[in-house]
């Protein structure tokens, strides 16, 4: 790649939340194109596989292939593969490690979870989706951290658990529930879009905005006056996600016609 589309994409990514994963896969493309194999990135949220597709599309020869250890994942590793690459890759090096509880008495949510394994020194990046059950929460990592998470993941707050290897083809797809939303909005600013979305006052959506507990499109905005269109995805901590599905228009009172489906 010539150093001016590469300054190009840096520059693009500059500032924002995708600056360093930007530079750690323009790393990983080049490492590509030296060697004509391929590269396994970190996990990466939406927002990184885009990243990773842009920059892909960027590079001559290169492809890009996600998994996330289960089919739906929201959190996926990309495998940056070279056209001339004859051989077979060895996998995305996902492994799977369930920790256990006793349910009857202690009910962990998935920030308990992600918590406790940051707690041990593990970059997020090491760990992709958390998938939390009534007495037990599957953990999708790289492979390589797996035994370290089973031999020192004992505690999640105060409820001791017992880690284990799970088995990634045991993990059913992800089948997300949806409703749609039909509203009318005096405008396309964050805010109203959020609060009609997650059925909440559009001061309480504002105090969210500022408080950092909302996304755009994967990531952070703290205006609740950025504008909103169609396609974009927004997420709050604790209530899902909610996309824009359709702008329709304005009614004869002046406000806009909106479709959204919330995922929950």
């Amino acid at each position: 790649m010539a150093s001016e589309q590469k300054e190009r994409i840096l520059r693009f990514y500059r500032g924002t939340e995708g600056e360093e994963m930007a530079m750690r896969l323009l790393d990983l493309a080049e490492g590509v194109v030296k060697t004509r194999k391929f590269r396994v990135s970190p996990f990466l949220d939406p927002y990184g596989q885009e990243i990773a597709e842009t920059i892909c599309a960027s590079f001559d020869g290169i492809q890009a292939d996600f998994d996330g250890g289960y089919a739906g994942a929201e959190r996926q590793r990309a495998m940056l593969r070279h056209s001339d690459f004859a051989g077979t890759p060895d996998g995305f090096g996902i492994a799977c490690v369930e920790a256990a509880w006793n349910g009857q008495f202690a009910r962990l949510t998935h920030r308990d979870v992600l918590g406790a394994v940051m707690g041990l020194g593990i970059e997020r990046a090491l760990v992709g989706d958390i998938l939390p059950g009534p007495d037990a929460a599957r953990i999708l990592c790289d492979a390589k951290i797996a035994d370290y998470l089973i031999d020192n993941l004992t505690m999640v707050g105060a409820v001791h658990v017992t880690a284990r290897m799970g088995v990634l083809s045991e993990i059913a797809p992800r089948e997300e529930r949806t409703k749609e939303i039909r509203a009318t909005v005096a405008s396309l600013r964050l805010d109203a879009i959020a609060a009609a979305g997650f059925g909440i006052s559009r001061s309480r959506a504002a105090d969210d905005i500022a408080a950092d507990k909302v996304k755009l499109n994967w990531q952070s905005v703290v205006s609740a006056s950025k504008t909103v269109k169609a396609g974009d995805v927004l997420s709050m901590r604790g209530r899902g996600r909610v996309e824009v599905s359709e702008v329709r228009g304005q009614t004869k009172k002046g406000r806009t016609a909106i479709v959204l489906n919330r995922f929950f």
